[in-house]
């Protein structure tokens, strides 16, 4: 594992909160000092605007916003030209059903999955009510996986758009995405295959190729970077043929009266000033889960989830644990329900202790409906998370279950 302990002394926010125990990571990450320091630089030395100054100030802000971009296309094996900065993973896909209007009719459909994140449901959701399409959600099995066959009573030639998740932020599923997209290929060639990859940016590898999706779609804030940073990776040719999601400066290549021209991606897609400093300061992030090793932290995460895992099972039998048994299949969270406590009053008690837990439905209205659950508890893991912290957390959970049990 990695050595969680000395890891905090890169997390300020351990300095302030030395007795924190912080297992809310899948809604955002804690900020490494390193992103911190580089915003700050930004904000100190060179606090221009970007693209459009032709003096000292704004060409190195351009230049330093422009090095991110290189180094997410290296970290995702992608082309720089394929990378669009946004606020987030949810302006992200939003980004995409809009830019995608005009390709849909109503003889169309567009799928989701039961188990897809609200930013990853509603937009597909409202463009397929815009578009007078059907709109079809795949359910998805107890433990979050997806047969592949069953994708034929779902998928068929009219299907537009294939939205899902690469790794659920409820039942922590890591969806086998090259099957999936394979599947899709063959029943949907001019399905565009969409993937929401928020909870596994920070987690493990990614390879844009090597997945075979046509878009992905991450936040900065839940790897470590500022929040009001987002990342939109697509095939370029599929970019290319996209309209503009929005108009202003620095887009256009030419506006006149009788009409506009507009820049060749990625920005065209980038309009207005963006969040600079946030930008700029994801690359320190990048290149601390770069230096501390994708497969390291992977490994760190899966060996803390599979003792949490037989922790929760052998302090609370009657515990039910959502997802997968076999935590290879997991990512690193874990969501639960215990009789007779209900999840928020969990939460809450255990943030009195300064033990940060996140209750309620995680922003998956549909998979707790589907489920029958009205909400759960979760836990999520990041490299500064430990076993102590684990103990602790349980510790407090048996003292708060104990006496809700009693009433």
């Amino acid at each position: 594992m990695l050595n969680s302990e000395k890891i905090r002394e890169d997390f300020p926010v351990f300095a302030h909160h030395p007795d924190l125990v912080y297992l809310d990571s899948a809604a955002t990450t804690l900020k490494v000092r390193s992103v911190i320091e580089k915003e700050r630089e930004y904000m100190e030395e060179y606090p221009a605007n970007i693209s459009r100054g032709l003096y000292p100030l704004s060409e190195k802000a351009t230049e330093e916003y422009e090095k991110t971009r290189d180094a997410v296309a290296e970290w995702i094996g992608a082309s720089r030209e394929e990378v669009i900065f946004t606020k987030g993973t949810t302006e992200s896909l939003n980004l995409l059903s809009y830019a995608f209007e005009k390709n849909i009719s109503s003889e169309n459909n567009i799928v989701v999955t039961a188990m897809d994140h609200h930013a990853n449901f509603l937009p597909w959701q409202a463009l397929a009510t815009r578009a007078g399409a059907e709109f079809r959600v795949v359910p998805v099995s107890k433990s979050g996986e997806i047969d592949p066959n069953a994708l034929e009573n779902f998928i068929d030639r009219n299907t537009k758009i294939f939205a899902f998740p690469h790794i659920s932020n409820v039942l922590s599923t890591i969806v086998p995405v090259q099957a999936i997209a394979k599947k899709i290929r063959e029943l949907a060639p001019e399905a565009k295959i969409i993937l929401d990859a928020a909870q596994a940016a920070a987690h493990m590898t990614l390879d844009v190729k090597m997945l075979d999706v046509d878009f992905l779609a991450f936040s900065a804030h839940k790897c470590f970077g500022p929040t009001g940073v987002g990342i939109l990776w697509g095939e370029y040719a599929l970019l290319e043929a996209l309209p503009p999601f929005q108009y202003g400066g620095d887009m256009v290549e030419n506006a006149r009266t009788e009409g506009s021209t507009f820049k060749k991606p990625p920005h065209r897609f980038e309009a207005g000033t963006p969040n600079i400093s946030g930008v700029i300061a994801f690359r320190a992030a990048i290149e601390y889960m770069q230096a501390l090793g994708m497969e390291h932290i992977r490994e760190h995460e899966f060996l803390l989830t599979e003792y949490t895992l037989a922790k929760l099972r052998e302090h609370f039998p009657d515990i039910s644990i959502l997802g997968s048994d076999e935590t290879q299949k997991r990512g690193s969270l874990i969501s639960f329900t215990l009789p007779d406590i209900h999840p928020h009053d969990l939460a809450e008690i255990l943030g009195q202790e300064n033990v940060c837990l996140r209750a309620g439905t995680h922003c998956a209205h549909p998979l707790h409906s589907a489920l029958g659950i009205p909400a759960t508890a979760r836990m999520s893991f990041s490299i500064y998370s430990s076993i102590e912290d684990i103990d602790r957390a349980i510790k407090y959970m048996r003292e708060a279950y104990e006496i809700f049990s009693k009433k």
